[in-house]
């Protein structure tokens, strides 16, 4: 029997490929990535629903490798697209001739991205993956040259589709067509096209701090701040984010709780005693104590503890440390 393995997003696109390519008799099997900026929990919950078999791979290393030098930069905040597809093609198809499969499928739609899926970018990604002739796009085959798989026989081009552009009318009708009712909306999932996100991993980067995978995940939780000769400092804006600090809090780091009035947890990574005082006052400034007074804050640095007593800190020295 012909196997193919597809990227799997759970996407609508993606699950409309899977079928595609499975009412040719053809064994599908799905791929998806994980790493700091986006997971497979939409991958997982569309396979389950399909019942396809899922290979869920972390990547995180070759990926952070990637993001620090794109080779074709970045889109419109943070996201190497263009890079990013030809990673996971390159792993996928790795995989592909490891274990045997045919050829390899996704579910890109030519122009539906300005970026990442014009036909010159569609072929840049397939060429540089080193797998240019093994990669079929379902959706919008009878648009791009045919593959082997296509000329082999192994899949009926006839088959296959010829959508293209930034509507969903298309691959919606399809779906309803073929019964598929659940599906999640398009786009979202990966956090380097947030642009509140994207500005602090630039920041990140820029100070030299993305030291170990812990870093890119605080960058997900609280509000941070730069303060002190460009200190980061993390608050926890609700009870959710103090808890996600906490779990991602390690040795070496400072951490400030309010005393005496319920407010944030907040973080210093990797400690910095000269920014005591103002995470402190940070504190303060984001807890429930009055404006005008002073309080006390109880820090924790090195397992020692100190108690300050502070003001929060003047709103115009929040506002522009914000990162």
């Amino acid at each position: 029997m012909v196997k193919a393995i597809v990227l799997f997003s759970g996407g609508l696109d993606s699950i409309l490929a899977v079928r595609l390519i499975q009412k040719q008799n053809i064994d599908v099997t799905g791929v998806t990535f994980t790493t700091p900026f986006f997971n497979a929990v939409k991958a997982q919950e569309a396979a389950k629903q399909i019942r396809l078999p899922l290979m869920i791979l972390d990547i995180t290393e070759e990926h952070l490798h990637m993001l620090r030098s794109p080779r074709y930069g970045y889109g419109k905040n943070m996201n190497p697209c263009i890079d990013c597809h030809t990673l996971m093609l390159k792993i996928a198809g790795g995989i592909m001739e490891n274990k045997g499969y045919d050829f390899l499928a996704t579910g890109e739609v030519l122009g539906q991205r300005p970026m990442s899926q014009t036909k010159q970018s569609l072929y840049i990604v397939a060429k540089n993956s080193g797998y240019a002739d093994h990669i079929l796009r379902p959706l919008s085959a009878q648009l791009l040259d045919p593959v082997k798989a296509e000329r082999e026989g192994k899949i009926d081009r006839s088959g296959l589709l010829a959508i293209s552009g930034r509507g969903r009318k298309d691959q919606m009708q399809l779906a309803e067509a073929w019964g598929i009712r659940h599906y999640p909306p398009p786009a979202g999932g990966c956090l380097l096209t947030d642009p509140i996100f994207s500005r602090r991993l630039r920041d990140l980067m820029s100070h030299g701090e993305d030291r170990q995978v812990r870093d890119y995940e605080l960058l997900r939780y609280g509000r941070h701040f730069r303060v002190e000769g460009a200190v980061k400092v993390i608050v926890g804006r609700n009870k959710s984010d103090n808890e996600a600090l906490r779990e991602l809090t390690a040795n070496g780091d400072v951490v400030c709780n309010m005393a005496d009035f319920p407010g944030p947890y907040v973080l210093v990574p990797y400690g910095s005693e000269t920014a005591i005082a103002a995470a402190a006052a940070l504190c303060v400034r984001y807890s429930d104590a009055p404006e005008d007074r002073e309080a006390q804050v109880v820090c924790l640095s090195k397992n020692k503890s100190v108690t300050i007593k502070t003001k929060a800190t003047p709103r115009l020295d929040s506002e522009r440390w914000i990162i």
